[in-house]
């Protein structure tokens, strides 16, 4: 499919559904699948006021989530019939966008998890929403370069449909993992992500400045569906306080930082997106230039590269690369020498790293299984010939110096 801009995205489901009777007791997609008429009027209210592209209700119908209610062998069959009703709904000019949200594990600088856990959780999912027969994929409201990455990987190896990824992060852009939503966007959009941007965290007001942030990284179209405001609890529920015509004032300055894709999230109901629709008829959004600069990036941060920067010195990834993380100038980039590699010991201090990062490796494979783990953009430099790189290049956003 080819993105026409701007794209109305749709507004909330979660805070949509509560309206509509859901209390909590069992999971959200069993109780739309109870209630199929909640999902219908939900989607049905939003492409009425102009969205082009309805999420499937399956932001936790992944395996992690759904068996803490039981349902762990129910995600392919929940994902198929969540995103039917969706599919139902859309009808012609409006796309289905397949859900992929937080796995709720992590790696084991934060947990015990392994990055492969959280690649074979989405993959189950994907696969479904694929079977599905969605248009495009869309990764919300992350808050892991792990997920994101995962997620990313998993659809590519499912689907070759469009990619949109969104972050939800503090005024600061650190999400609740301590990752900077800029490197995200480094890392993501050379994994092949077709737009990338923010979700949830606030309202507009104080999502435009990241995004203006973003614009100086991004290559890709941005994407905002902020809340509507911040919640507030008033004689016991829970109300935003950013109506209508105040969630679209900063309109002008989102599109002055690329942004290209336009949505809500908590809070946000169809009158938000008919507001975005109004706000946004016969406006002509301005390409973009793509930046000349070169960026790599670690979970935590993202440097500008000068053309032709290498190490000074390699360090072998093994089990005093923890110690050796920190070795390095303020500047510096960090060679690493994959040869008798410890993937298991870059994998559990690469949140350490705070520096560029250069592998050295003669062997394809031993490249790829750091790469995958590594939550980043890194660069490469070595014997292995243009064939050998070619697919890490694509797959991984790997940049050879």
């Amino acid at each position: 499919m080819r993105f026409e801009f701007p794209l109305i995205l749709d507004g909330a489901m979660g805070t949509e559904l509560i309206k509509r009777g859901y209390t909590g007791e069992i999971s959200s997609e069993e109780w739309s699948l109870l209630h199929p008429e909640a999902i219908r009027d939900i989607q049905s209210s939003y492409i009425d006021a102009g969205s082009r592209v309805i999420y499937t209700p399956t932001f936790g119908a992944n395996r992690v989530k759904m068996e803490k209610y039981g349902l762990r062998d129910s995600v392919a069959d929940f994902n198929l019939r969540l995103a039917a009703l969706s599919r139902e709904v859309a009808g012609d000019g409006v796309y289905v966008a397949g859900d992929l949200a937080p796995s709720n594990l992590f790696i084991p600088s934060m947990a015990h998890d392994h990055f492969e856990e959280i690649y074979d959780t989405y993959l189950e999912q994907a696969s479904a929403l694929e079977k599905a027969g969605v248009d495009l994929f869309v990764i919300e409201t992350i808050s892991s370069v792990a997920d994101a990455r995962a997620a990313i990987l998993a659809v590519h190896d499912v689907s070759n449909k469009p990619v949109m990824v969104s972050f939800t992060c503090d005024k600061n852009g650190r999400t609740m993992t301590g990752a900077d939503v800029a490197a995200a966007c480094v890392t993501l959009q050379s994994m092949g992500a077709d737009i990338f941007g923010l979700n949830c965290s606030y309202g507009p007001d104080d999502m435009v400045p990241q995004l203006k942030r973003l614009s100086d990284y991004a290559d890709v179209p941005l994407l905002a569906k902020p809340n509507a405001g911040i919640p507030k609890t008033v004689d016991g529920n829970t109300v935003y306080d950013c109506p209508p015509d105040a969630f679209v004032k900063l309109i002008p300055e989102m599109i002055s930082a690329g942004v290209k894709a336009f949505g809500g999230c908590c809070g946000t109901d169809a009158s938000h997106i008919s507001a975005l629709a109004s706000a946004l008829k016969g406006t002509a959004l301005p390409d973009k230039d793509r930046h000349d600069d070169l960026f790599l990036s670690v979970e935590r941060n993202v440097f500008r590269i000068e053309k032709g920067a290498a190490p000074e010195r390699f360090i072998p990834c093994g089990k005093d690369l923890r110690a050796d993380a920190s070795g390095f100038g303020k500047n510096g980039m960090m060679g690493i020498d994959l040869d008798d590699a410890d993937i298991a010991e870059l994998e559990s201090v690469q949140w350490r790293f705070r520096n560029p990062v250069c592998f050295r490796s003669s062997d394809p494979a031993i490249l790829e299984a750091a790469l995958r783990v590594f939550q980043g953009r890194a660069a490469y430099t070595g014997p292995l010939c243009s064939e050998e790189l070619a697919p890490l290049i694509i797959r991984y956003g790997l940049v050879v110096i």
